[in-house]
């Protein structure tokens, strides 16, 4: 478990990486915003690499963690990915999460140190793994119908869902998320 100044560390890491990116912040700017010195930071997290690496793993483990919950609470497989896209609905409309990490982190893969990008593509293959194992589901309940293979119907659904908040994000308007998903849902469903 991580001690109080390492969580906040994570969280203002965090926000820098949704609002700017990886490459555009730095120890400095989590200095300003947790109120402690660059050095407390390098002690909790030595490189900005490692520090990325571990607000990656928090964010795929809560997304895991929603997954399970789904997964424990929903039968019908397709009500689960629609709660899924709600989720991110809720979290772009109410501005608590305007983006993905993992799918911002995807964007800048060529730039990224080795490490970081290890995370991203684990991250990816959690996502990729629930979404695969949810519509075969969807499709052998006969409560949804798939135009092309699971892998390639989940990679469309992945990449709508990435698409539809780089799209809401770059109109700043949080409907079109909503739009777009409940198009890629409608799309499947029976």
């Amino acid at each position: 478990m991580q001690g109080e100044t390492a969580v906040r560390i994570l969280d203002a890491a965090n926000t820098l990486l949704i609002d700017r990116g990886y490459s555009a912040f730095s120890y400095a700017d989590i200095a300003e915003i947790v109120a402690i010195r660059k050095a407390s930071i390098h002690h909790h997290f030595p490189t900005k690499a490692a520090l990325v690496v571990a607000v990656l793993r928090r964010h795929r483990e809560r997304i895991s963690e929603g997954m399970k919950a789904l997964d424990q609470g929903i039968d019908d497989p397709v009500l689960r990915i629609k709660k899924y896209f709600k989720y991110w609905e809720e979290c772009i409309e109410g501005q608590a999460i305007s983006f993905c990490i993992g799918a911002l982190l995807g964007v800048e893969m060529p730039s990224l140190p080795e490490e970081v990008q290890v995370e991203v593509r684990i991250h990816f293959s959690m996502l990729t793994e629930w979404f695969q194992k949810t519509l075969k589901a969807a499709a052998k309940s006969r409560k949804a119908e798939l135009k092309g293979t699971v892998a390639a119907e989940t990679q469309a659904l992945i990449a709508t869902m990435h698409g539809a908040m780089l799209t809401a994000r770059a109109t700043n308007d949080p409907r079109i998320f909503r739009e777009i998903t409940h198009l890629a849902i409608d799309r499947i469903s029976l």
